[in-house]
């Protein structure tokens, strides 16, 4: 063996060692080949050519081979959890909403109960022509009880 050939061959030697110890850093696949000329050849790049090629080493095996259909699951439900949130933060506000008018249009049926109830107050109201007229007691005793039962119906506090 001449003194040229084996300072390649231990340039290639050094050069396999590193790239086995390298190890899972090392992700591409590598190759060993024997050149036209004789020499044993390693690379992470095929040949060109039609030249024979071992395959020392393949590339990982991917981590979990359905990552990315768990990644999509996870954005979905993520995107999911967004929108319900919006859902329940309209559903208080609406909540909220209808109770604040409830409250107010029972606080309104307290105070026409309260007036309806005070005899010494001339209350009026629109017949059907459109013309004011003072209420009668029976009026009166009509109306309170109309706007008691809505008062109940309603579960207003008063």
């Amino acid at each position: 063996m001449n003194r040229a050939y084996r300072g390649v061959a231990a340039v290639a030697i050094c050069a396999l060692a590193l790239v086995l110890t390298a190890g899972p850093a090392a992700a591409a696949s590598l190759y060993k080949w024997t050149d036209a000329n004789g020499r044993v050849v390693y690379s992470d790049q095929p040949p060109a050519g039609n030249t024979k090629v071992e395959n020392l080493k393949g590339p990982p095996p991917p981590a979990n081979p359905a990552a990315t259909k768990e990644l999509a699951n996870k954005e979905l439900e993520f995107k999911q959890r967004q929108l319900d949130r919006v859902d329940t933060e309209k559903k208080s506000e609406a909540e909220r909403v209808s109770s604040k008018e409830k409250a107010e249009q029972c606080a309104n049926v307290q105070g026409q109960l309260t007036q309806l109830g005070s005899e010494n107050l001339v209350l009026w109201r629109v017949n059907e022509k459109g013309e004011r007229v003072e209420m009668t007691n029976s009026d009166r005793r009509t109306e309170r009880d109309r706007l008691a039962k809505w008062f109940k119906d309603n579960k207003c506090q008063g």
